[in-house]
């Protein structure tokens, strides 16, 4: 996938995604370099894909709804996955799916081809041995989700700024793949890139 590698940080292009091997202890910090962009989180174990990243897990044992600085992200098997070491942010979303072909089709009526989430974690993922079938919810770094009387829900403008960055300090061997969210209303209707590096 398309990624640009400085000796400061990776920058994924705009609408594209990459895949990487995250050790425990390691933390990963994904910068917004321009405000306003969503970055989608998938992870699965090294040793093991079967236990995967689960929104589930994760916000039934936070009790919320909305995780930040000091919150666990948990894995399928209730093993955890992440630790939020720093979120200059604090508003992510880990209720929705990743953007789909499909997605598009469905909710704005797109006829052809839209690059998508989905579609760019599973390339990313593959040469990990990792089938798109075993992406689910993401966690969607910056993303702006809101729920409103009756269970309603929005996609919203982030409220990141150009440097903002949320820092995710890996607690098992993982293989992660990250992306630039390709939905127009997810990022305020412009698509810009994803920083990342590994600390």
């Amino acid at each position: 996938m398309t990624a640009e590698h400085t000796c400061n940080h990776t920058r994924i292009a705009p609408q594209s995604g990459t895949g990487f091997r995250l050790k425990k202890g390691q933390t990963l910090r994904i910068m917004d370099p321009m405000g306003e962009q969503v970055a989608d989180l998938f992870a699965v174990s090294e040793h093991d894909h079967r236990c995967a990243l689960s929104s589930g897990r994760s916000l039934d044992y936070a009790s919320k709804i909305y995780l930040s600085k000091g919150d666990l992200l948990y894995a399928n098997d209730s093993q955890v996955m992440f630790t939020i070491l720093e979120d200059s942010v604090g508003k992510h979303d880990f209720l929705l799916t990743p953007c789909s072909q499909e997605m598009f089709e469905i909710l704005y009526k797109h006829v052809g081809h839209h690059p998508s989430c989905f579609e760019n974690l599973s390339k990313a993922l593959a040469p990990f041995g990792i089938d798109g079938a075993q992406i689910t919810t993401t966690f969607n770094v910056f993303m702006n989700v809101n729920i409103h009387e009756g269970g309603r829900i929005t996609v919203d403008v982030p409220t990141s700024k150009a440097g903002d960055h949320i820092d995710l300090r890996a607690e098992m061997d993982l293989v992660c793949g990250l992306t630039a969210c390709s939905a127009e209303g997810s990022n305020n209707g412009t698509f810009k890139p994803i920083d990342f590096k590994i600390l």
